[in-house]
């Protein structure tokens, strides 16, 4: 039977019944779930602010503030005048491919063929489309708290559930295998592991990647490796990929990584995954009926950022490391505010729980007090912490922590 159609006044044209009844549809389930990025909304809210005149010191963006490199830019429109405006491969051109799998070989001792490679509308594009890949509806996927705020809704999205585990600050925001094995059920399908981590920027060590790998071999869990900061690290440290470890961990693991951080191309929407061979082929084939590929001339400019001179990206760590440093030592110095060193990435994750204030309301009266624009840990699943990039200007940071001091002194 046909659905009635008559539940407004007859006297109405037809375009204006079907607006109107545009307006009694809901849209599907698994999107009235979904939470809108907060990270997002921080950043429009002051630009909106900055827009009128007002002076606004942001520390929400989770992009470098650097332009991206020369030769990159230079590549791209290069392929556009040589005419490379139309579809590639869905996974990518082949010169790419085959790049990204000598850059697996050469930085993270990974032995991926250029067919296992998929690239995609950037990092977030390619962890989305691993976790479609391999989650079923009912699934659950283990996320250590705190974590990217995309990573629950992307599960949501293919219909799976996320199990958060809560890290520690003493522990430096790591999940522990012992806290995987407690989080565990028979539903378990994925844990996702982020190193270096945003928010907090923490980097796993091997032996912790070894002891949650094998974990994860035991019960034939898979790994999301999200590698995104792997070229931002510093005292040192030393990023490790998952997929390394073992054999087992290899067969079990969907490698992320991608040029918006390390090359400053967020804009660029240029990302990649390495996968076993029949995860791959299934990403593929997705990926092939949504997107057909990923931007044609950007892929040349990504190729240019992995073949050309790396200096770009050790000039840029170096940047950033300054700034980090000087950002952590003032941040703690603040009374009632305390933090774990980041390692890696281009954030602070500061603990604000002894200024008895939860997130929101922190990041709320500071932005429209203090006209400084954080985001608030609610949305990284930690309601104690609030995020702090120190991708801007050292003039910015300096100005802004000293009108959170100020701003601390009056709670």
């Amino acid at each position: 039977m046909a659905r009635r159609t008559d539940t407004l006044p007859r006297s109405r044209d037809c375009a204006t019944q079907k607006t109107k009844q545009f307006f009694f549809m809901e849209t599907a389930t698994r999107l009235q779930q979904l939470t809108p990025s907060l990270t997002l909304a921080v950043d429009s809210k002051a630009k909106a602010m900055k827009a009128e005149g007002i002076e606004v010191y942001g520390f929400g963006a989770g992009e470098p503030d650097m332009d991206t490199p020369e030769h990159i830019k230079a590549a791209a429109i290069k392929a556009l005048q040589d005419g490379r405006t139309k579809y590639t491969p869905s996974s990518g051109i082949p010169e790419l491919r085959q790049a990204i799998s000598q850059k697996f070989l050469k930085d993270n001792g990974l032995d991926y063929k250029p067919s296992q490679v998929v690239v995609s509308s950037g990092a977030k594009h390619s962890c989305f489309n691993a976790i479609a890949a391999v989650v079923n509806e009912g699934d659950e996927v283990i996320i250590p708290a705190p974590y990217w705020l995309s990573y629950p809704e992307m599960v949501r999205l293919v219909g799976g559930e996320p199990v958060f585990v809560q890290t520690t600050q003493e522990n430096n925001w790591k999940i522990t295998a012992e806290d995987f094995e407690n989080a565990m059920s028979p539903r378990t399908k994925m844990i996702i592991i982020n190193s270096p981590g945003n928010p907090t920027g923490s980097i796993y060590t091997r032996e912790e990647l070894k002891a949650l790998a094998e974990v994860a071999a035991e019960e034939d869990i898979f790994i999301l490796s999200d590698e995104i900061y792997e070229k931002l690290t510093y005292d040192g440290a030393e990023h490790i990929s998952i997929a390394s470890i073992s054999p087992e961990a290899y067969d079990l693991t969907i490698t992320v990584n991608g040029f918006s951080k390390a090359y400053s191309m967020t804009g660029w929407r240029l990302g990649y995954l390495a996968a076993p061979e029949p995860i791959a082929r299934a990403i593929d084939s997705m990926q092939s009926h949504m997107t057909s590929n990923p931007c044609s001339f950007a892929q040349y400019g990504g190729l240019a950022a992995l073949t050309g001179d790396q200096q770009c990206v050790s000039d840029m760590r170096d940047e950033f490391d300054i700034r980090r440093q000087y950002m952590f030592e003032r941040l703690t110095q603040i009374s009632g505010i305390s933090a774990v060193r980041p390692q890696g990435a281009f954030y602070v994750l500061a603990n604000i729980s002894a200024l008895g204030l939860k997130s929101q309301n922190f990041a709320d009266r500071l932005l429209t007090k203090a006209n400084v624009a954080i985001v608030p840990g609610i949305a990284f699943g930690d309601d104690r912490t609030v995020r702090l990039s120190y991708a801007t200007s050292l003039d910015v940071i300096k100005s802004g922590l000293d009108r959170i001091e100020e701003f601390c002194k009056t709670l």
